[in-house]
């Protein structure tokens, strides 16, 4: 009978163990999508709008599922506007700051850039790069490639084809808002300047 009961006992601490540690999984995972919602929220509500010119994608990069594929102007970096120079040898995980400037035709273009900080200036905004590994070359680079996080945006199913079609012939732009940290998040897609789609600002 002890030994009954000893194991009842070990199972019925075991069950409670384990349903304390879904219980804290559970709020873990909530707490971190609360988080992520409401980063890209007050992004959304707090950041500087910037209109961005899309560019042609490679037609191999076919649509997948529902979405777009995006490719940005800025995404090519001249290397003549890096301040302070490029990095002497490989690194992982760079991060590049960029800053955009609004341009005569109301896009926003790349007026300077730094693997290092860049201090606020008026009239302008600063967007970090994703990280990337950047391959140091005795060859002079002209331009270096990097994403930002803003390169797919999903559509309503069946939409996508002709927006890749309109977008390779320059007639998709992006409205985008950057945070104080950089972050840029996609406010609105807009088809001949006019917008198709439209992201709530929570």
């Amino acid at each position: 009978m002890t030994l009954l009961a000893d194991t009842n006992s070990a199972g019925g601490n075991f069950a409670r163990r384990m349903w304390i540690a879904a219980i804290i999984v559970a709020a873990l995972q909530t707490a971190v999508l609360g988080y992520m919602v409401g980063e890209r929220a007050w992004g959304l509500r707090s950041g500087v709008e910037v209109l961005l010119k899309t560019a042609p994608v490679d037609p191999r990069d076919l649509l997948r599922g529902d979405y777009v594929t995006l490719n940005y102007d800025i995404s090519r970096v001249p290397v003549s506007t890096l301040v302070g120079g490029a990095p002497t040898e490989g690194l992982s995980g760079q991060v590049l700051s960029v800053r955009l400037k609004k341009q005569d035709d109301g896009y926003w273009g790349i007026a300077e850039s730094s693997f290092g900080s860049l201090g606020p200036k008026p009239d302008t905004v600063v967007l970090k790069s994703e990280p990337f590994d950047y391959y140091f070359s005795s060859t002079p680079q002209d331009t270096i490639w990097v994403t930002y996080g803003i390169e797919r945006y999903y559509v309503p199913e069946g939409d996508g084809h002709d927006i890749e079609d309109a977008r390779n012939e320059h007639r998709v732009a992006i409205a985008a808002r950057v945070a104080a940290n950089g972050q840029a998040h996609i406010r609105s897609l807009l088809l001949d300047g006019k917008s198709l789609y439209e992201e709530p600002l929570y």
